[in-house]
């Protein structure tokens, strides 16, 4: 699982600051969280291919979290995308994109495909053979979700040495990878588990962007690998974040602590501050796992 941070700063985009975007990819899928103003320029220059962006997922409708999407829907058609792509965000994000295309007379030469958010409990929104995306319903001033990505149990692992010594035929091979009893060339069944072993543990990871604490979120994420939980403020700024409906590091920090979560991944700094090491060690009084994302960073979980 690897996840390349494009922006992680609130409110406006500066000089060497990037708004909210990221890149999971996860079981051979790249998804696209989150595309704040200049996210596609931050794909090129870390040679993301956009070829391979297939589902973008918005968090909500505030412009540090989406303004990027009609231009790298734009770019998308200058490249001569045919690829289907989906969006996944709240009610209104259709209306908003098609109407600044419909304006600018410039429809996509691929299928748009819009999947509007407006539940305010837990759903499953993507899933293929491999990964699920549920959505994590957050508290912020507009209709707000995180996104959990889980990796589904994947194959076991085949001791070959151990299926030729039980005569095992090739053949059967894959249904042995995918946890079935065979029967030998003998004509015995062979148990599974005496020719493989468990296959990787499946990987998780819970994009929080902007939300007041909440609590009813720990149940959803409870065990993720890693968590990206936004940190607006330092906590001399509480009362700020009770106003804005944001978070501390310190607040991130308790949930990831009540969630067992194995990471905690700060972000949506506040640029106020002059650091970021500031973030980490208040957050790191509460839960010792923490790490700082910043524009530019690559994390391999």
């Amino acid at each position: 699982m690897r996840l390349s941070i494009l922006g992680c700063y609130s409110a406006t985009p500066r000089t060497l600051n990037n708004t909210t975007s990221q890149v999971l990819e996860i079981n051979n899928h790249m998804f696209l969280i989150d595309c704040g103003e200049g996210t596609q320029v931050q794909l090129r220059k870390h040679k993301i291919k956009f070829n391979r962006i297939k589902h973008i997922f918005i968090s909500h409708l505030h412009g540090d979290h989406f303004f990027g999407l009609v231009g790298l829907i734009s770019t998308f058609r200058l490249l001569t995308r045919e690829t289907d792509l989906h969006i996944y965000g709240p009610k209104g994000i259709k209306e908003v994109v098609t109407l600044q295309m419909k304006l600018a007379d410039s429809w996509t030469n691929y299928n748009l495909i819009f999947h509007e958010l407006t539940s305010n409990t837990s759903e499953l929104i993507f899933e293929d053979e491999k990964v699920e995306v549920h959505t994590i319903p957050l508290d912020h001033r507009v209709y707000t979700n995180g996104f959990l990505f889980k990796e589904k149990v994947g194959d076991r692992k085949l001791n070959v040495r151990a299926a030729e010594r039980a005569n095992i035929d090739v053949a059967y091979y894959r249904k042995l990878k995918q946890g079935f009893d065979v029967v030998n060339e003998d004509g015995v069944t062979i148990k599974n588990e005496t020719v493989t072993k468990a296959g990787n543990k499946p990987k998780s990871y819970a994009f929080c962007s902007d939300t007041y604490y909440k609590e009813d979120i720990i149940p959803i994420i409870k065990k993720v690998d890693v968590l990206y939980h936004e940190s607006t403020f330092l906590n001399k700024h509480e009362h700020l974040a009770l106003k804005t409906k944001h978070s501390t590091a310190k607040q991130a920090a308790s949930i990831a602590k009540q969630a067992h979560v194995g990471t905690l991944l700060l972000g949506h700094y506040s640029t106020r501050y002059d650091s970021l090491e500031r973030f980490k060690e208040e957050a790191q009084e509460v839960f010792e796992n923490v790490e700082l994302s910043d524009d530019g960073k690559t994390f391999e979980f």
